[in-house]
């Protein structure tokens, strides 16, 4: 709730800080006849539009979990972003447009010595926005903010622009902005695809490389007992939402009593102090059986023949079944995998005639 009603609180000093230049802009813009100082104070109510948009984001994004959506509605913030992305992106085609249609009609604008002061201090309130917007979608971890913020410093860009274009056309009497309006408007649109590809992308899934993860994997390491931790999944669900799975090795003398206990804590050790709810998984190791110990040597002198394997884990030798288990992960950038993966089995069932080899293709979810 306090990351909520920070949020909303920053987003309503974007909300007030863009009205107010909106309207100076548009009173100056008007008086001299300027496209791109009106074009400024229209982008200006784009960045309210914004802020607005972020609020109603962050509102829906922490509804309370209901029997459809079980997740909750975190993700709702990554949507945001893309909305403000969106938002951005007609700004930029706006700028662009309305240089063009100016060029074209020729037009030249009258300014004055009071219209260079407003639109300096413009600046620097948009800079301070955008800064500040920066700092808080940080420190809050919302992306929506960042965004935001991003889109306040490009907004601060196109008004020094407009400013540039203004000095020379007031002491040169040479109208440079339109040229400049097109220059920067290219600029905020490919900004804009940036921002609107990295919340897709997170719509999507990406795969984890979070200090999260190294932290998970290093803690559960530390349990009495856990021999090795592997396969971890993260599934983010908003801010500091997560459910998550990860397989821990255990010895296969282990009773269910004993590796339920372990299981119990690295569950809520998981809950409390990271807010993810994990589910754990067992593989058992026989490594300590003589028999076991050779195949698995030879299996990793097999597996390291090839460099598009980057792990292997979970290996069993079940004597009783003639069974052997393993797990391998082959880098996503393999184009061959199938091969690969039908090679390696091959010459682990040649090296153990008699034995049922089951080796399961696993993906590389997160950093080990």
């Amino acid at each position: 709730m306090n990351r909520e009603k920070e949020i909303v609180k920053t987003s309503v000093v974007g909300i007030c800080g863009n009205v107010l230049l909106v309207v100076a802009k548009a009173i100056i813009g008007l008086l001299a006849g300027a496209v791109s100082i009106i074009l400024d104070a229209v982008n200006n109510l784009t960045d309210a539009l914004s802020s607005v948009i972020t609020i109603i984001g962050t509102k829906l994004a922490n509804k309370k979990p209901n029997k459809k959506h079980p997740y909750g509605f975190g993700r709702i913030e990554y949507l945001t972003s893309s909305i403000i992305g969106v938002v951005i992106f007609s700004a930029g085609f706006l700028a662009v447009y309305e240089a063009i249609k100016s060029l074209i009609a020729g037009e030249v604008a009258t300014y004055d010595i009071y219209s260079f002061i407003i639109i300096s201090i413009a600046i620097l309130a948009k800079i301070g926005l955008g800064i500040f917007f920066k700092y808080k979608g940080k420190s809050l971890n919302s992306d929506a903010l960042s965004a935001s913020g991003l889109d306040a410093l490009l907004d601060s860009v196109l008004s020094c622009g407009t400013l540039i274009g203004a000095i020379v056309a007031y002491f040169a009497g040479i109208s440079l902005e339109g040229y400049i309006g097109i220059a920067i408007g290219l600029f905020i649109i490919k900004s804009s695809i940036d921002v609107f590809r990295e919340s897709i992308s997170k719509i999507i899934g990406e795969r984890s490389e979070t200090e999260l993860n190294k932290q998970l994997i290093q803690e559960i390491s530390e349990f009495d007992g856990v021999l090795g931790v592997y396969d971890l999944i993260i599934n983010n669900y908003g801010n500091d939402k997560n459910i998550a799975s990860v397989h821990i090795e255990v010895n296969d003398a282990m009773t269910a009593k004993e590796i339920q206990a372990i299981e119990r804590k690295i569950a809520g050790m998981c809950y409390e102090k990271y807010n993810t709810i994990m589910t754990v998984g067992i593989y058992a190791q026989n490594e300590d059986n003589g028999e076991a110990a050779r195949i698995k040597k030879e299996i990793d002198e097999i597996v390291s023949e090839y460099k598009q394997v980057i792990q292997t884990h979970g290996f069993y030798c079940d004597f009783a079944q003639k069974i052997i288990s393993i797990d391998i992960i082959i880098d996503f950038d393999t184009k061959d995998e199938d091969q690969v993966y039908a090679e390696i089995k091959s010459k682990i069932q040649q090296k153990n005639p008699g034995f049922n080899v089951n080796i399961v293709l696993d993906r590389d979810f997160a950093v080990s």
